[in-house]
C-alpha cells in the first residue's frame, strides 16, 4: 500500500493492525454533535470517546461540525472521518488512527442535516470547542451581544451564523421534535463555561421572536443541561512534517493528521441530563464543581503560555520550548505561576506546586514544536480570564503583581508593534494613534473590558514602566 493513497475505510486494512482504531468505526452511529471539530477535539473528546467505546460500547459515534472553514471537510469527509493522533513523547513519536467520527458536516452547507442531528434523540450529547471569540459574548456584560452584526441577523430570521443561533435552532427543533433531554458540554477556555453557555443561549432565545420561545425557556430549564468543564492538553498546528510522521506509520496518507503532548486532562461537572459516553475510562474526571480546577488551568497553563507567547515572540523565539531554553524561560514560567496561584484559593485534591512543576515539563518538551505565535492569537479574548481576573484580586488583596504587570507590558508591545492576529486588531492598534503610553493603555484595557484596571492609575504606570521606547510611542 503506498502513502500516495488516503486512509480511509478502504486502506483501514493495510495500515499496521496495533495502529487502528480499537473499536469498529462502521458499528458507531451519531450519537454526539461537537461543534467546531479542529485539531483539539480530535486530539481530546474524540479520543476520549473512543476509548469509552472500546470499553463499554454504546454506539458512541460523532458528528464532527465546522463552522466555517471547509478544510476539515475536505480533509476528513474522503477518509471516512478517520484521522491520526500523533504523541509527541521526548523519546519518539506514537501514531494510532481515531475512528471516533463518523460523518463532518459543514454548518453552512449541511444546516438541515445539523438541525436533524440536534433534533434527534438519539443524540444525547452536543460537545462545542469554538474558541472564546466563537461566542460572541458582550465583553462588558457578559451576555450575548446582541447588537453583533451576525448574531442581530441570525434574530432576525436568516440561516444561523453563529454557534449560539445554531444551538438555540436546534434546541428549538428538538423541542418540536420530540423534548428529549440533552446535555450540551463546552469545552472551551472560559471560567465557568457551561454557565455561560446556558446564558448565552437563553438570551438568543428569549431576544427572538418565535412564537414557542416561552415554552423552549421553560424545557430547558428542565431538560438540558450546561455542565462546566475543564479541558488540558496543549496540541500544536499540524505540519507537514507531522502529516509525514503519520504517513510513515500507517502507510497511507492522512490530511487529517494531529499530535499533542502525552498530558492529557478532562474535569467535567456531573449534572448531565441523559446518557453519555463512559468517559472516565479514558482518565476524565465527574465532579460537583469544576471551579478550582478550571481557574488553576487558565490561571496558570493558559495565563503562563500566553506570557511566554508574547515576551517569546520580542525575543525572536518561534515555540514555547525554545522559550524554556533560554536562561530566563523556566523562572519566568515559575515567577509568573508562583504570582497567580496566589489568587487560587486552597482546593482538595489541587497539587499546585505539583501542578506548576508539571507545566515546566511540558513546556520544554522538544517534540511538541508549539508555535507562540498560535497561542498569542486572540489575545483580547483570552487575556481577561488569563491575567486580569486574578490581577483585580491580587491587587485588592494588596499584594505585588510584577508578573502580571509584565505580561500586560508584553501584550501592549505587539499591539503597538505587531504582529497582531486578534479579532480586534484594528481597535487595539488604534489605541496608540496620537496618544502617549499611559492613555493608550487605558483604552487598551476599556477595549478588554477592564474600565476599573483602565482606571488604576499605580497599575497603569507599572505597565508603561515596562515597555521600550518605539516608533510609535508618543
Amino acid at each position: 500500500m503506498s502513502a500516495t493513497q488516503r486512509l480511509s475505510l478502504a486502506t483501514l486494512p493495510a495500515v499496521p493492525a496495533d495502529l487502528r482504531p480499537p473499536v469498529d468505526p462502521r458499528a458507531l452511529r451519531p450519537r454526539i454533535v461537537h461543534l467546531g471539530i479542529g485539531a483539539f477535539h480530535r486530539a481530546h473528546q474524540a479520543l476520549a470517546t473512543q476509548t469509552a467505546e472500546a470499553a463499554h460500547g454504546g454506539g458512541w459515534g460523532i458528528a464532527g461540525v465546522t463552522q466555517r472553514s471547509r478544510a476539515v471537510v475536505d480533509a476528513l469527509r474522503p477518509q471516512d472521518g478517520l484521522y491520526s493522533f500523533t504523541e509527541r513523547r521526548p523519546e519518539g513519536p506514537a501514531t494510532g488512527v481515531v475512528g471516533a467520527v463518523t460523518e463532518v458536516l459543514h454548518a453552512a452547507d449541511d444546516s438541515a442535516r445539523l438541525i436533524g442531528l440536534l433534533a434527534s434523540a438519539d443524540v444525547t450529547v452536543v460537545t462545542l470547542t469554538v474558541t472564546e471569540k466563537g461566542y460572541r459574548r458582550d465583553p462588558a456584560g457578559g451576555g450575548l451581544a446582541l447588537e453583533d452584526p451576525l448574531v442581530r441577523a441570525d434574530l432576525e430570521g436568516a440561516a444561523p451564523a453563529t454557534v449560539v443561533g445554531r444551538l438555540a435552532a436546534g434546541l428549538r427543533a428538538r423541542l418540536r421534535a420530540n423534548g428529549a433531554p440533552l446535555s450540551v458540554v463546552s469545552c472551551d477556555n472560559m471560567a465557568g463555561n457551561g454557565a455561560v453557555l446556558r446564558r448565552l443561549v437563553r438570551d438568543f432565545v428569549a431576544a427572538s421572536a418565535w412564537d414557542e420561545r416561552d415554552r423552549l425557556l421553560d424545557w430547558m430549564t428542565g431538560s438540558v443541561a450546561f455542565p462546566a468543564t475543564v479541558v488540558d492538553r496543549i496540541v500544536p498546528a499540524t505540519t507537514d512534517a507531522d502529516r509525514e510522521t503519520a504517513a510513515r506509520a500507517l502507510g497511507v496518507a492522512d490530511e487529517g493528521a494531529v499530535t499533542g503532548e502525552p498530558f492529557t486532562q478532562w474535569v467535567l461537572q456531573d449534572i448531565f441530563a441523559t446518557d453519555r459516553p463512559r468517559w472516565e475510562e479514558a482518565g476524565a474526571r465527574f465532579v460537583a464543581d469544576v471551579a478550582p480546577y478550571q481557574s488553576a488551568k487558565l490561571r496558570l497553563l493558559n495565563g503562563a503560555h500566553s506570557a511566554l507567547a508574547y515576551r517569546g515572540l520580542a525575543e525572536g523565539c518561534e515555540t514555547v520550548a525554545d522559550v524554556l531554553a533560554t536562561p530566563w524561560g523556566e523562572a519566568a514560567v515559575r515567577a509568573y505561576c508562583a504570582e497567580a496561584a496566589q489568587s487560587l484559593p486552597p482546593a482538595e485534591g489541587l497539587d499546585l506546586a505539583g501542578y506548576i512543576d508539571s507545566l515546566v515539563v511540558r513546556f520544554a518538551n522538544p517534540a511538541m514544536h508549539h508555535r507562540i505565535r498560535q497561542i498569542a492569537m486572540d489575545g483580547s479574548c483570552k487575556i481577561p480570564e488569563r491575567w486580569l481576573a486574578p490581577l483585580r484580586e491580587l491587587r485588592a488583596a494588596g499584594r505585588d503583581t510584577p508578573e502580571l504587570v509584565s505580561a500586560l507590558a508584553a501584550w501592549a508591545r505587539v499591539t503597538r508593534d505587531g504582529p497582531l492576529d486578534d479579532p480586534e486588531a484594528e481597535a487595539l492598534r488604534r489605541a496608540w494613534d496620537a496618544r502617549p503610553p499611559r492613555d493608550a493603555l487605558r483604552r487598551l484595557l476599556s477595549l478588554l473590558g477592564a474600565g476599573d484596571l483602565a482606571d488604576d492609575t499605580s497599575l497603569i504606570a507599572s505597565v508603561a514602566a515596562e515597555l521600550p521606547s518605539g516608533a510609535r510611542t508618543r
